[in-house]
């Protein structure tokens, strides 16, 4: 064991305790150094704690308004700041606040009237309310077009759909002595919110609801546009738009149900990846009518045709017989037999003779009988199918050999003839209209998409966590110098002094009751405080005391231990 021995203890010297300073003291009497490290520490920390605080209440920030236009954004921004209100501006007019602010910045600006918005200085009728004692029929003309147009403006933009609309009406001058007048006319002008549309029925009830407000205007006269320019009110049934959003819809749905029915056939025999189909419809949206009339004598067991009406006139005329031959005399007298001469020789004069009379009758008759009648009314349905087209390209197959090598063969022709009838079957075919159908095998081309071996450190979610991470991780880094590189240091430095270890004896250090013989009067040998062979040796000394003390002994006797 190699055991020093020290030297013998002195006297114990009498020492009068001293009273120990606390912190503050301690504080006090550190260097002007240490006392400004230890300040600016406490001031980093002190900051970091702050700012990570704060950064972490900015994550509660919830939308106040969106979609405000520039003007209204800057009235709103103005408003917050002068109510000491922390709040943030993104892209496409949204304006963020803390999120428990929101609901009660939303009343107090509506309130002051904010966001006015696309309608926020649009009059209505109230505008009749402020009259002037000045006022021309002109101006009460003006006003009244402002008002009629604001109020149509406000009904308009309570459609969800629409963000803001704009009105305009040429309502012209009646005047009595124009022979004709001129009609009145209307355009509106729509702000569609963001991915929404408006169908027919909507646009045609915009149409009827300024048509109805203004007195003689007709439906025609009024056009609606949306915030691109594009027409979506027709002047008829044959504008020259084309297809309307409607019909293009329903074309859309007529060809998706037809294309839906050949692939739910088609997948489970040749493969769910192995079809593509395609199916056009043209579809006819003209309206057409027809009337026809026909007429035919009347039908049934009674053949005799029923007489409608019937008109019949008789007319006679006669005249009396009237006296004749020359006057005289022997007109008076009634007439004799007329007697010729034989001879030849003239005879005298003869008395006038009456003449018979003459008579006439003229009958005429009228009927109309009646006749069956048939009037048919034909209108045509708007949307039949005229012709159906659909083409059909179904993969090739993969067929493995003995050695293992796969190659691609085409579908044989008999199954694409039995895969041709069933489309013909499930789509509806129809020769006579024109239809067809086309399903042809090719093998399929997949493109390799590579992953691009992009560094982790390029990587997006990366680098959105480094983002947002980096401030609380800087003010976390900033408090740890505070702490273990300024005040930590100025803490030690104003710790007081650890106590002074006592050094143990041999008799401490084999921890035995029993003291060795002969050793009253020996000086204490003093043991070393840090020592493996010392530790060995106390552990020796617990689990044998008995061999230890033999040991100690031969060495006070001078003897060799065996």
């Amino acid at each position: 064991m190699d055991t020093a021995l020290s030297a013998p203890a002195a006297a114990p010297m009498m020492v009068t305790p001293v009273e120990a300073p606390n912190f503050v003291q301690r504080i006090n009497g550190l260097p002007l150094r240490s006392k400004l490290t230890m300040g600016a520490g406490l001031l980093a920390l002190a900051g970091a704690v702050l700012a990570v605080t704060l950064w972490s209440a900015q994550g509660d920030y919830r939308p106040l308004f969106t979609g405000l236009a520039d003007k209204d954004g800057g009235a709103v921004i103005g408003q917050l700041a002068a109510m000491n209100v922390p709040y943030k501006h993104e892209a496409g007019g949204t304006i963020l606040v803390p999120a428990g602010q929101v609901y009660e910045l939303r009343m107090k600006l509506a309130a002051q009237g904010l966001p006015k918005g696309g309608t926020g200085n649009t009059v209505g009728f109230e505008l009749m309310d402020k009259s002037s004692i000045g006022q021309t029929q002109f101006n009460e003309r003006l006003n009244f077009q402002r008002a009629l147009e604001g109020e149509l403006t406000r009904t308009i933009t309570a459609l969800s759909d629409v963000a803001d609309a704009r009105v305009h009406l040429a309502i012209p001058q009646q005047n009595g002595f124009f022979r004709e007048q001129q009609k009145p006319s209307a355009s509106v002008m729509l702000t569609l919110r963001g991915g929404r549309t408006l169908d027919r029925a909507q646009i045609a009830g915009i149409v009827h609801l300024v048509s109805s407000s203004v007195p003689e205007l007709a439906p025609k006269a009024v056009s609606v546009l949306d915030q691109t320019g594009a027409l979506l009110s027709q002047a008829g049934p044959d504008g020259a738009n084309g297809l309307d959003s409607q019909q293009l819809q329903y074309k859309q749905q007529v060809e998706a149900g037809y294309n839906k029915r050949i692939l739910e056939l088609l997948e489970p025999v040749v493969g769910r990846d192995n079809l593509r189909a395609t199916v056009t419809a043209d579809v006819d949206f003209s309206q057409t009518e027809a009337t026809a009339e026909e007429y035919r004598p009347n039908q049934g067991a009674n053949t005799q045709a029923s007489v409608r009406s019937s008109q019949s006139s008789e007319q006679t005329n006669a005249n009396a017989a009237q006296p004749t031959g020359v006057p005289g005399a022997a007109t008076n007298q009634p007439p004799v037999p007329a007697t010729a001469p034989v001879n030849g020789a003239s005879a005298p004069l003869q008395a006038a003779q009456g003449s018979s009379g003459t008579s006439s009758n003229r009958r005429e008759q009228v009927t109309n009988y009646e006749l069956d009648k048939t009037v048919r009314v034909t209108r045509g349905a708007v949307g039949n199918v005229k012709r159906l087209s659909a083409a059909i390209v179904v993969n090739q197959r993969s067929v493995t050999d003995a050695k293992g090598k796969t190659t691609t063969q085409p579908v044989p022709a008999e199954e694409i003839t039995r895969l041709t009838e069933l489309v013909k079957e499930a789509m509806g075919f129809s020769g006579e209209r024109g239809d067809s159908v086309k399903v042809v095998s090719a093998p399929f081309v997949v493109d390799k998409t590579e992953p691009a071996d992009m560094p982790l450190w390029k990587q997006p979610w990366l680098t959105d966590l480094l983002r947002s991470a980096i401030v609380p991780a800087a003010c976390v880094l900033i408090a740890l110098i505070a702490v273990f590189g300024m005040i930590r240091p100025a803490i030690r430095a104003a710790a007081p002094p650890p106590p002074e270890q006592k050094p143990e004896t041999v008799d401490e250090v084999v921890d035995d009751t029993e003291l060795l013989p002969g050793a009253a009067g020996m000086p204490k040998l003093e043991a070393p405080v840090h020592s493996e062979k010392l530790n060995r040796a106390r552990a020796l000394a617990r689990d044998n005391p008995v061999a230890v003390a033999n040991i100690v002994r031969d060495w006070m006797a001078g003897e060799t231990p065996a």
